[in-house]
């Protein structure tokens, strides 16, 4: 699923596309000494992680549903920060059974609204996911899951561009205030 949204989303080219593999990532489950918020890193992982998610403008979270949630890599990955996420739109591609993976989306909705996120409305909901795979395993996708995945890229860019003065107004306080001594600022 990931490899065809990552060409469609290439395809498509309103963003400039950075993919991040969580089981490649390999970020520990939550190591860090201090909570998020202060962003007080410690760790080289965390510390690239930060950077990663700052330099981005818009995220695109592809997840399966197991036993009606999320993995918990994505859980894990989402909790190490807290300001980086803030004012990025979101949008998903899930994938599984008969519910699509809209559940896991659903109960990640909640947790990317409160790290200030917004959740895009379309999305791309894969039923019965097995369907679209070939016997070599890639995706044979169709006309419904092409056009979902453009409207969500396409609401992705507006949203883009609505948050982004709130963005670079965090951006403004967060450099003029004189207790913002993290490591992790740039």
């Amino acid at each position: 699923m990931a490899q065809w949204f990552i060409q469609r989303a290439r395809d498509h080219a309103g963003f400039e596309i950075d993919v991040v593999d969580l089981s490649e990532f390999r970020l520990p489950l939550l190591d860090e000494p201090n909570h998020p918020r202060l962003r007080q890193y410690t760790r080289p992982h965390t510390l690239e992680w930060s950077q990663r998610v700052e330099g981005a403008d818009a995220f695109v979270f592809i997840t399966p549903e197991y036993n009606h949630g999320y993995p918990a890599s994505l859980k894990n990955a989402l909790d190490y920060l807290h300001h980086e996420w803030r004012h990025k739109p979101v949008g998903f591609v899930s994938y599984g059974g008969v519910a699509a993976g809209t559940r896991s989306v659903e109960q990640l909705q909640q947790v990317v609204t409160a790290l200030r996120m917004t959740p895009a409305i379309e999305q791309v909901n894969l039923p019965f996911y097995q369907q679209f795979l070939d016997e070599d395993g890639t995706v044979q996708a169709n006309q419904v899951m092409e056009q979902a995945t453009d409207a969500m890229l396409d609401q992705l860019l507006r949203l883009e561009a609505v948050l982004r003065p709130l963005r670079d107004e965090d951006d403004a306080t967060a450099t003029s205030s004189p207790d913002r001594g993290s490591p992790a600022r740039r």
